[in-house]
């Protein structure tokens, strides 16, 4: 199994220089345009030549900017400050909002279904006016 490491450690390599190179926008590459780059890692990549000569000359390296150049000095810089929801005001206030959206729902709701029972009622009462108290009997057999 260790006997291909060195193989494979190449290979890892090579494939990021080349994707590294791809996706590389043209402005920050250097010395050579973006496809002599690519050809060159393509070409030189076994003997590592290639990809080395691309991740130190090819490409524009920029110091980390914002605050720190670890993610920790980051963090340390640009803390940002929790808010449970129940003391952020514009949470509060989304939810005021939604209760008035839900509340005239409901009345909306209540209001047709009120409508609703009323027309049953009209249309059971002319019913029974139609049939009469007569009819609701069955026929006599005989």
């Amino acid at each position: 199994m260790l006997r291909y490491l060195p193989f494979l450690l190449v290979l890892a390599l090579w494939i990021y220089a080349f994707i590294d190179c791809l996706n590389t926008p043209e402005s920050q590459v250097r010395g050579l345009p973006k496809v002599v780059w690519v050809i060159i890692i393509l070409l030189f990549g076994e003997v590592l030549i290639g990809p080395i000569a691309w991740l130190v000359a090819g490409r524009t390296r920029h110091p980390a900017t914002g605050g720190g150049s670890t993610p920790s000095e980051w963090h340390r810089t640009h803390s940002t400050k929790f808010v449970a929801p129940d003391d952020n005001p514009e949470f509060l206030r989304s939810l005021k909002e939604e209760n008035k959206k839900d509340e005239a729902l409901l009345k909306d709701w209540e209001a047709d279904l009120r409508r609703r029972e009323e027309e049953l009622r009209r249309k059971e009462g002319k019913q029974g006016e139609a049939n009469g108290p007569d009819d609701a009997q069955p026929p006599a057999k005989g």
